[in-house]
């Protein structure tokens, strides 16, 4: 789903976003040292993030936009053990309901076929249904904020002493707190 993101917004992906397109969809938003980053802001990139051939209208970019704050809503209800505002779980489920898709057998496995293919219901709703399954399922337990100072990603922690989304803010935070200690042993009087 990320074909259409440019080379300088490349970052790399938090451990769980290859599992879970709405994982990834959360994380189009992101805190860099410039600024705000959002991968979909524009609606030709928010398109090639969906696998979808033409730009979005307004409308649609809205939709997309909205569903993500939603999927935010529920990842961080979960990871902060607490019910999601009520407008975001309708949000997903509205997105859910957009687009009838039906199992359907491809040998020797089961997918799930949509009857709108190509469109934007079809992404939403696939995205909608992926962040059902993560929160009521077996990923909910690992769903987890980036524990570094301004950043907005989440991930899955799998491995207990995971605490950031990537190398990146671990490297950040491991900066910072060299520095601290740096200053803190300059203001220190020896002797």
């Amino acid at each position: 789903m990320k074909a259409g993101l440019k080379e300088a917004n490349v970052v790399t992906a938090a451990p769980g976003e290859e599992r879970s397109p709405a994982l990834a969809l959360v994380n189009t938003r992101r805190l860099t040292a410039g600024g705000e980053v959002d991968d979909l802001a524009e609606p030709r990139a928010a398109a090639g993030w969906l696998s979808l051939a033409a730009p979005l209208g307004a409308d649609d970019l809205r939709r997309v936009t909205d569903l993500r704050a939603a999927v935010r809503e529920l990842l961080a209800a979960v990871a902060e053990d607490r019910e999601p505002a009520a407008d975001a779980v309708e949000t997903v489920n509205a997105a859910a309901r957009a687009d009838a898709a039906a199992p359907q057998l491809a040998w020797p496995r089961r997918e799930w076929r949509s009857t709108r293919p190509g469109t934007v219901d079809e992404a939403l709703a696939a995205l909608a249904r992926d962040a059902i399954d993560v929160v009521t399922g077996d990923l909910a337990p690992l769903v987890r904020p980036c524990e570094a100072h301004g950043c907005v990603r989440f991930f899955f922690r799998e491995h207990a002493r995971r605490r950031w989304c990537s190398t990146t803010c671990g490297d950040r935070v491991r900066a910072a707190r060299h520095q601290r200690l740096v200053v803190e042993r300059r203001e220190t009087p020896s002797g």
